[in-house]
């Protein structure tokens, strides 16, 4: 019995030594400087919430006062006044009653956010992704948190470092899952030290309550199953001068003031509709990432990803169908477009594909 109690002892004693290496681990852990990094990144990103709502995605929403977005933390928005509507809106968008190639349950139909299930944000906060620690630690640094590699071909403005765009991307380095999620981007030195995705930086200025950036949509297509259409509308506003983000028919979701990009101060140059993907592979070896719905155009409607009603902004301020349009690909093999133009979908274009294959090694 002796002995027995005496081994108790010892284990007592050998937990409590665990326990206290591991707390003097963990505090010397959060004093290091890599962590306090990660502390103020942290708190300079998410904004005290009026509100906060659990997606079931395991998103976290807060609700931020519109006022104090990280926008503001711009030193030339010290003093800006917000723009609650734009001067201006394009007039002639596309005849959305149209019907649709190949079938006629395909449409741009009414598409919720994940976190709308367990509430919405109050009027006058704009609804924001919470940043977590395990997202700035998937980061190759904190630095480099929320900043993306230069993927795409040619930039969308005359002067080559300085686009925005905007659209639905899959991202687990960002995001840490597989859902897709609308996204901005911006940047005016080709990705180097300006812009970012979403809020992740001072730039856009959000001025809706009921959409957050980088929050997952659904439902979203099926493959040979029903097809959902998103519309994303980005003009420049020929008034004030900022450049302006709509989501689907209603959502105006806010802008870019017009001093982060000098090239893009009075119009854009080249405008691109696509996807892209990022190939971190050794050697020359592709990605085995997919683009779109991981199948080739060929296949068509309900099984390749589509762009439909393909227009642009014109000088007058109208939507009107692009001119010249041109398709360019890096691998067909892996990756493929072919565009056309009809009565029901405009100037349209299928896209993506399965990555690495046998014809893309």
């Amino acid at each position: 019995m002796a002995r027995a109690r005496g081994g108790a002892a010892w284990w007592v004693l050998a937990a409590a030594w665990v326990l206290w290496a591991a707390a003097a681990a963990a505090e010397a852990e959060a004093r290091s400087p890599s962590a306090r990094r990660v502390h103020r990144h942290l708190k300079r990103l998410n904004k005290p919430a009026v509100k906060s709502i659990e997606s079931p995605d395991g998103d976290i929403i807060d609700c931020v006062h519109i006022s104090h977005q990280p926008a503001f933390d711009h030193p030339l928005l010290k003093n800006h006044t917000i723009q609650f509507r734009p001067a201006y809106h394009p007039e002639g968008l596309y005849d959305d009653t149209k019907s649709s190639i190949g079938s006629n349950n395909a449409g741009e139909r009414p598409m919720l956010q994940m976190w709308h299930r367990n509430g919405r944000c109050p009027e006058g906060t704009v609804p924001i992704r919470r940043t977590k620690k395990d997202d700035l630690l998937r980061a190759s640094s904190v630095r480099r948190y929320g900043r993306k590699r230069h993927t795409a071909p040619n930039p969308l403005s005359v002067d080559p470092n300085m686009l925005s765009e905007g659209g639905h991307q899959v991202s687990p380095d960002l995001y840490g899952d597989n859902n897709t999620r609308l996204f901005t981007y911006w940047t005016s030195d080709a990705y180097q030290a300006t812009g970012c995705y979403n809020m992740l930086c001072s730039g856009f200025i959000q001025i809706n309550s009921e959409v957050a950036m980088g929050a997952s949509i659904f439902p979203i297509s099926n493959y040979a199953g029903s097809q959902y259409d998103i519309s994303i509308l980005i003009w420049k506003d020929p008034k004030e001068g900022n450049w302006w983000m709509q989501f689907g028919k209603e959502y105006v979701l806010g802008y870019w003031p017009s001093f982060l990009f000098s090239y893009l101060a009075d119009s854009a140059s080249m405008i691109e509709w696509g996807g892209e993907v990022v190939n971190s592979e050794p050697d020359g070896t592709h990605t085995s990432t997919q683009m779109g719905s991981g199948h080739f155009p060929e296949e068509g409607f309900s099984k390749a990803s589509y762009f439909k009603n393909v227009q642009v902004v014109d000088s007058s301020n109208q939507l009107s169908a692009p001119k010249g349009v041109g398709t360019f690909t890096e691998q067909s093999n892996c990756y493929d477009v072919q565009n056309g133009n009809n009565g029901d979908w405009g100037t349209y274009f299928y896209y993506g594909g399965p990555g690495k294959n046998s014809n893309c090694p």
